[in-house]
């Protein structure tokens, strides 16, 4: 059904007659004629019928000229809603991990708040795996996730990234011992995440690198809990510098190769276009 046409019923439904759609719309009286009977033709029933010199709507036409309020409105929406050049309005779905949401996405929501009331942004705690498959399903439309610069993320094809931000991790270890070369910790229980491969990824490198391959045992995914077991002498694992970790682990600096993870925005490609979620993105990349 052509939504040209069916402004032109609701027009006369307003105006009452044929000239005076056509001169609302800088038409002729024969367009505005032709086009209300090519939309009857469409629907399979009379839209209007005639009333001395003019026309008036039938019954039929009168319900869909109802029918038309609602679908205009709805197609100016989405109109809008897709203008890039337009006030961002709409619902911005986010999942990511929750460093990225406290450090990142906070601010920006509280900022929305203030200065564009129509964006929403709803907030989905996940890790990047599981953000990249919600975001592949469509049931996102941003995702905030990471990598270490020793075990790079494979990104699918329809997906493109933006780094936010990055900071380097260590090695956590018993508060009492001493720093000592990453090969000697050949021997030790090692402690990854339970909800993301990132953290085990990078550690098998480092071990790589070191010529032993590491003993998983304990998979965790709170950054306290991997502090009791450190202290309970259960195993160690990767912790970000600059942390307060629980009294009695030291988090000892990685060099050779630096750890450093990578924290990004990442969306289908193409939708970066659609303005709230443009918006979102371009509060994210603000210092």
């Amino acid at each position: 059904m052509d939504v040209r046409r069916l402004r032109l019923l609701l027009e006369l439904s307003r105006l009452g007659s044929m000239h005076a759609v056509a001169d609302e719309l800088g038409t002729t009286t024969s367009t505005v004629s032709q086009q209300i009977a090519a939309l009857a033709r469409e629907v399979g029933m009379p839209l209007v019928e005639p009333d001395g010199r003019r026309v008036r709507l039938t019954p039929a036409g009168h319900r869909l000229a109802e029918h038309a309020v609602t679908i205009l409105a709805a197609v100016e929406a989405a109109r809008l809603d897709l203008d890039p050049d337009a006030e961002p309005s709409g619902t911005v779905r986010v999942a990511g991990f929750a460093t990225a949401i406290r450090r990142s996405l906070l601010p920006v929501v509280d900022e929305l708040e203030d200065s564009h009331p129509g964006v929403q942004v709803l907030i989905n705690e996940h890790e990047p795996l599981e953000a990249f498959d919600l975001l592949a399903r469509d049931d996102i439309d941003l995702a905030l996730t990471y990598d270490y610069n020793v075990a790079p993320a494979a990104l699918r094809s329809e997906f493109e990234a933006r780094e936010l931000w990055s900071f380097d991790w260590g090695l956590g270890i018993p508060a009492a011992e001493r720093r000592a070369p990453f090969a000697a910790y050949a021997d030790r229980d090692w402690i990854v995440n339970s909800r993301n491969t990132a953290d085990e990824e990078a550690v098998r490198v480092l071990a790589a690198l070191a010529g032993f391959t590491p003993r998983v045992v304990h998979r965790i995914d709170s950054l306290e809990l991997v502090d009791d077991l450190i202290v309970a002498g259960r195993g160690i694992g990767l912790l970000p510098r600059g942390r307060a970790s629980r009294r009695g682990v030291r988090v000892v600096p990685l060099t050779d190769p630096r750890v450093t993870l990578r924290a990004y925005a990442v969306t289908r490609r193409g939708r970066d276009r659609w303005p709230p979620l443009a918006l979102v993105l371009d509060r994210l990349a603000s210092p």
